[in-house]
């Protein structure tokens, strides 16, 4: 299994943190959050990971180059990344898309065990892994679904069809990386393409297509998009390690 990191963006809205690092080098309880995602996907048995990289890509490149598994890590650069959205990565970086793939956005801290689920649950060409929770704030990619199938995704469904969020985790399959190949493809030409969020793409492959969902109840993960979300990862992971053995928190 291949992994696809999207890890362009500079995250404006957790300046000044970010003024000199892009986001995916912010540190959550000692490590950078990318540190955390490729432990996380190595550990699941990922064979290969790619980091889309822009804003502080040569600091990217100089964390990976300090890990023993760097020869199984490579970087692809994204020249767009001032002007475009995550769309524009993922099209980028298509011709990684050859093989059955996940693909996690850069600013998401998953605990152990959230990889291997839905590799064992990613049973269509295309999955999104989902959460659940009491309610959903604006910048959540909510979920509308249909029994286990994805039927919309988006950040402005109505609060009544809301039935989870994304949390930034996508397995293809498959046809599946052929499949998303093609609708990126068609989504860059259409005005306003390199504007548009990936997911975009996926909720359209929606209508025509039977999209799945591996649902992760009982596992923690963050998103980081603000300070406060930073805090709130850092709380998530203290709790995750402190319930290791000494010597595997310090790992």
């Amino acid at each position: 299994m291949k992994a696809i990191i999207l890890s362009a963006g500079q995250g404006k809205r957790l300046l000044p943190l970010t003024a000199g690092r892009p986001k995916c080098l912010l540190e959550v309880q000692g490590k950078p959050v990318l540190q955390w995602q490729l432990d996380a996907l190595m550990g699941a048995g990922c064979q290969e990971v790619v980091i889309v990289v822009g804003y502080g890509a040569d600091q990217v490149e100089a964390l990976v180059a300090q890990r023993p598994d760097k020869d199984r890590i490579r970087t692809f650069y994204n020249p767009f990344f001032e002007v475009s959205n995550n769309l524009a990565s993922c099209w980028v970086a298509r011709s990684e898309m050859d093989k059955d793939f996940l693909l996690l956005n850069g600013d998401v801290v998953l605990q152990e065990g959230i990889v291997a689920r839905v590799l064992q649950t990613s049973d269509r060409p295309v999955t999104v892994t989902i959460d659940k929770k009491a309610s959903y704030d604006d910048d959540d990619m909510k979920v509308r679904l249909d029994g286990k199938r994805l039927a919309r995704i988006g950040k402005d469904l109505p609060a009544g069809e809301i039935d989870a969020e994304s949390i930034g985790l996508h397995a293809f399959r498959g046809h599946g990386p052929q499949l998303f190949r093609e609708a990126l493809g068609r989504a860059v030409r259409a005005p306003g393409g390199l504007e548009r969020w990936y997911l975009t793409v996926v909720a359209e492959l929606a209508r025509t297509h039977y999209i799945g969902t591996a649902y992760v109840d009982g596992l923690q993960w963050a998103e980081i998009d603000t300070q406060e979300d930073l805090t709130h990862a850092r709380a998530l992971v203290e709790g995750w390690q402190s319930s290791l053995s000494p010597t595997a928190a310090r790992a």
